[in-house]
């Protein structure tokens, strides 16, 4: 076997095991990290290992024990990929014996030289069946069930049980499902992710590339609508994707890594992980599934609350990411010597001293000019500013006709008001807007009421968590008393603040569910 991945910095590594894990190591080591994990080797005491390998007569040893039963088995007009849309493919049934007998013409075939992937994509006729499937190599054995609890009716293949044995890692496990996945041609699943653990044995024969994402990944692999059916695929071609269609996808690389699995090896695929498998010709493999733990776990009465919990976590992972611009953390302005990591202000300190900003404090006066100067340029562009207490606007009695449209602006990059803030450390800001609400109250009022946009109204009151955790409680209370007491309508200014973060976090939210859970691919990141 052999693996390769991205350079994404995040991404959860693969793991390789050449020793078999017990049932132990496997619940408390591997299971719960929900990572990949590759087990060398891990099958090659099964009888099916060393009697279904076609190139020993294996063949002939399934169409003897086998050959009789009917199985279900994917026709698609689009191989070798295999789309698990049901629009893309269609169900048939066949004897086993009949496919046996396809995977044999191959196999004589193979001896007058290797085919390709790309050869293989050019259906020729076969002259051994030409009855009910006129090109073999548009036939797959997916998911032929060998045992199912759930539904056992649907199994055709229990025959074969007794030749699969249970990994002793999984003894302590419910399995689900056991199925029989094989291929008489070259063959490619497409990308897709299962709702239940997965362990993928290869019996005989190469997986020539497995190649895995993680549920993080989803933006970047556009999956089907969560409404639609097979909403656990991806929409996306990944060997011509369509950029302009589904222009994320150039990223999705990053975040893939790829494995090769040869006969004996078993592959650990957590739920939710998306993954694309191509099968060399003649390729036997075996799926366990069973339910992980968290899903086993769940109760009906706590769906809800549970989706609103990890909504919200994706909303404010999204949120820290929008907010994290690298390039600005070098360039903070302190204009505090005490605004410092990890170092809270002396009580008792004089909150109004610090109203009139002094000379010497240059950072923090160019940021009050600057941010007196772009409140203006917003509430009336076309008057100079000189950012002197006598040029302080004047919120009430405007004209209605002329009412100022606050900036619905999300990405901090868009918005200089948000960008200046973000740039401030939290005392250098406290002191900023204390100079404010004493030379420019008028100025402040409008910030708040009239400028500020919803990520605007993040990063503000980000910084103000920031701050309580610097400054001692009778600051903080004085602080916020001399903020709000500019205003006329403070309840007003609280709402300003707190609509504007919600409609930030709203509109996250929105995004995330047609991004990474709805599915809709025509929908950009904002």
């Amino acid at each position: 076997m052999s693996l390769s991945s991205s350079s994404a910095a995040s991404l959860p590594r693969m793991r390789m095991f050449d020793k078999i894990p017990s049932a132990e190591e496997f619940i408390s080591e591997i299971e719960p990290l929900n990572v990949p994990a590759v087990f060398s080797g891990c099958i090659k005491n099964w009888k099916a290992f060393s009697q279904w390998n076609p190139s020993n007569g294996g063949l002939d040893y399934l169409q003897e024990k086998a050959g009789s039963s009917t199985v279900e088995a994917m026709l698609s007009q689009q191989a070798p990929v295999f789309y698990g849309d049901i629009r893309s493919h269609e169900r048939v049934s066949l004897p086993f014996s009949t496919f046996i007998g396809y995977c044999k013409d191959n196999l004589c075939d193979r001896c007058d030289g290797e085919d390709s992937f790309l050869e293989s994509k050019k259906h020729t006729l076969t002259e051994s069946h030409t009855g009910q499937f006129e090109f073999p190599e548009q036939i797959y054995l997916a998911q032929v069930p060998i045992l199912n609890i759930e539904c056992t009716e649907k199994v055709q293949l229990e025959c074969l049980r007794e030749d699969v044995e249970m990994p002793p890692f999984l003894e302590s496990k419910t399995i689900s499902s056991i199925n029989l996945w094989m291929n008489s041609a070259q063959s490619r699943s497409s990308t897709h992710y299962d709702p239940h653990h997965n362990l993928l044995c290869i019996v005989s024969g190469c997986k020539q590339a497995v190649v895995l994402w993680p549920p993080s990944a989803c933006p970047f692999l556009y999956p089907r609508p969560i409404y639609g059916e097979a909403s656990n695929h991806s929409t996306l071609d990944l060997d011509e994707p369509n950029f302009c269609a589904h222009p994320r996808a150039e990223h999705s690389d990053e975040y893939s890594q790829k494995i090769i699995l040869h006969g004996g090896d078993a592959l650990f695929i957590p739920e939710g992980w998306y993954h694309q498998v191509d099968s060399e010709t003649l390729t036997i493999a075996v799926n366990f599934w069973w339910r992980s733990d968290m899903m086993s776990g769940l109760s009906d009465h706590m769906d809800s609350y549970y989706l609103r919990r990890i909504l919200r976590r994706l909303i404010d992972k999204e949120m820290n990411q929008l907010l994290h611009l690298p390039s600005l953390v070098d360039d903070k302005i302190d204009g505090n010597q005490s605004d410092q990591p990890n170092t809270r202000v002396p009580g008792g300190v004089q909150l109004r001293q610090m109203s009139v900003l002094h000379e010497t404090d240059q950072l923090a006066v160019s940021a009050l000019q600057k941010l007196v100067s772009l409140v203006h340029e917003r509430v009336n562009p076309n008057q100079p500013v000189n950012s002197t207490p006598a040029n302080n606007l004047a919120v009430e009695g405007k004209d209605e006709s002329n009412e100022i449209m606050k900036p619905d602006l999300f990405n901090l990059k868009d918005d200089p008001v948000a960008l200046l803030l973000w740039t401030l450390q939290p005392l250098a800001l406290r002191c900023v807007l204390l100079a404010m609400a004493h030379n420019f109250p008028r100025t402040l009022e409008a910030l708040i009421l009239l400028v500020l946009s919803p990520v605007g109204a993040e990063v503000l009151t980000r910084k103000f968590e920031e701050m309580d955790q610097l400054i001692g409680e009778e600051d903080r209370s004085q602080f916020f008393q001399i903020f709000y007491g500019v205003f006329d309508n403070q309840i007003a200014a609280m709402d300003a603040l707190l609509n504007g973060k919600e409609s930030f976090a709203r509109q996250i939210c929105v995004t995330k569910l047609r991004l990474g859970i709805m599915g809709k691919c025509h929908l950009q990141r904002f």
